[in-house]
């Protein structure tokens, strides 16, 4: 098998649930995690006679959305049913959009090595989410939870413009983070709150016609996404090259196995047997409506960026990654205005904010202090309260018992040590223990200091104030 003669092709169909209080029909609350079916009402449960009333929260939400993915605004929308069993959609129909979706032919840019590229949206329209089931292995059968049944969601449909598993993980972040940054979605992965759907095919390279698709639904992990997607490139290609053909179905991706396995054959949309309903208005918006969220729209990802290399001279790479997510931009901006240090709020987030996140596996929104606190402990170590290695472990702190850093310090008695006859008394017992490094650094060899500076910070457990210890020692190697 030869990747090399074959073309990827992958279309996304993210699903991202909107941060509205209520539902997209009626008025029970969309808290993540309550008590099973407690936010549930005649409504959302389908109990015969009732009738939906659109949350117009939702149609702003999703307008916003369209605008920041310079979508197409549809004056005239409207709402269908699309019609299949599911367990957990009581109505056994799902209301959603078919034809006249809210926002229509945007866009969404990514950066990839040949430069930046356009990954074209089909569409995003608005519809509801159905409930979940919970499968009881023991008792051999599955319960249903309808908390989420009516949770408002928007589907964001790409063109099936996107060429690698890279490609595909760069689109969604992009995505998430403009979601983040215009707040209609708070896109915890883990929640659940930002899905995809991943369809993909292979052609022969040359080929212009597109190869049979297969789907894998409800994915939310941008690691396991890129894991399936490259599966199953593979398991299609060598599908074809044993001369077999690739069917059309739905797939699901075992995250322990890495593989793939049918569910069902997939459905094409005269399955579905879409009309308009008829419990609902029709959806026309005004040049006004449209104009006015447009100039509600906040500051998006690129312009701040843009801002960030020019106001704070940061470099492309790290501003790209703390633009990246809203809440590190916001950690940044809060605690420059109050220290005024943007070069050592940049680095804490770049380096050690970031390295816990990734052994952690946290988001950015799980960060579990604020702008203010990580402004204090910069400022701690510019006015040489802490040294640097010492704050690196009050953030460590910071994240596993958060608090304030003044606290942490006071606690565990890490105040630097600042005072000259503590720090010289140190520098004389290193020096009077390490005759070799005095005779090394007097021969030429400026790394003995190094060691010395080494041997005093082990000495103090990392108190002593560095600035001064290493003008102690050479006033001392010089006499």
């Amino acid at each position: 098998m030869s990747r090399d003669n074959y073309e990827v092709i992958i279309g996304l169909e993210v699903h991202a649930e909107l941060s509205t209080k209520t539902k997209i029909f009626c008025s029970c609350p969309t808290e993540f995690g309550a008590a099973p079916n407690t936010h549930v009402c005649p409504i959302c449960m389908a109990m015969p006679g009732t009738l939906p009333v659109l949350n117009e929260k939702v149609v702003e939400y999703a307008v916003k959305a369209g605008l920041a993915t310079n979508c197409e605004i549809s004056r005239d929308s409207k709402n269908d049913r699309k019609n299949y069993f599911y367990p957990d959609l009581p109505k056994a129909y799902q209301i959603s959009q078919f034809d006249k979706p809210l926002c229509e032919h945007g866009y969404v840019e990514i950066d990839t090595e040949e430069g930046k590229k356009k990954i074209r949206l089909t569409r995003i329209h608005i519809e509801e989410d159905a409930g979940k089931l919970n499968h009881d292995d023991f008792g051999g059968g599955s319960l249903v939870d309808l908390n989420r049944a009516g949770v408002p969601l928007i589907e964001i449909v790409s063109e099936p413009d996107i060429r690698s598993s890279e490609e595909a993980e760069k689109y969604l972040r992009k995505l998430k983070s403009i979601l983040e940054y215009i707040e209609v979605s708070d896109c915890k992965m883990q929640e659940g709150s930002l899905r995809a759907d991943v369809n993909v095919s292979v052609r022969k390279k040359g080929d212009t016609k597109l190869g049979t698709r297969t789907e894998m639904k409800n994915m939310n992990s941008f690691k396991s996404i890129t894991r399936a997607i490259e599966y199953e490139v593979d398991r299609q290609i060598d599908v074809l090259e044993d001369g077999g053909i690739i069917e059309q179905e739905t797939l699901r991706w075992d995250d322990v196995s890495g593989k793939t396995f049918p569910m069902r054959d997939k459905e094409d949309a005269q399955d579905y047997r879409y009309f308009p309903d008829p419990d609902l208005v029709a959806i026309k918006l005004s040049e006004e409506y449209i104009e006015n969220i447009k100039k509600s729209l906040p500051e998006l990802p690129e312009s701040r960026k843009q801002r960030y290399l020019e106001e704070y001279k940061l470099s492309e790479k790290d501003a790209n990654i703390i633009t990246s997510s809203k809440y590190l931009s916001d950690l940044f901006e809060g605690a420059i205005k109050i220290c005024n240090n943007p070069k050592a709020v940049n680095n804490w987030i770049i380096s050690d904010i970031s390295r816990i996140l990734n052994e952690t596996e946290m988001e950015p929104i799980e960060i579990p202090f604020d702008s203010k606190q990580l402004a204090k402990l910069v400022m701690l170590i510019d006015k040489g309260t802490i040294s640097s290695s010492i704050a690196k472990k009050v953030l460590v702190e910071m994240f596993e018992h958060p608090r304030d850093p003044e606290d942490i310090i006071d606690e565990k008695g890490w105040v630097q040590i600042s005072d000259e006859g503590a720090i010289k008394d140190v520098v004389l017992k290193v020096l009077e223990a390490n005759p070799q490094s005095v005779a090394d650094y007097k021969g030429g060899k400026d790394k003995a200091l190094g060691y010395l500076v080494g041997q005093a910070m082990k000495e103090t457990r990392g108190k002593a104030n560095p600035q001064m210890l290493n003008k102690m020692f050479l006033e001392e190697l010089k006499k």
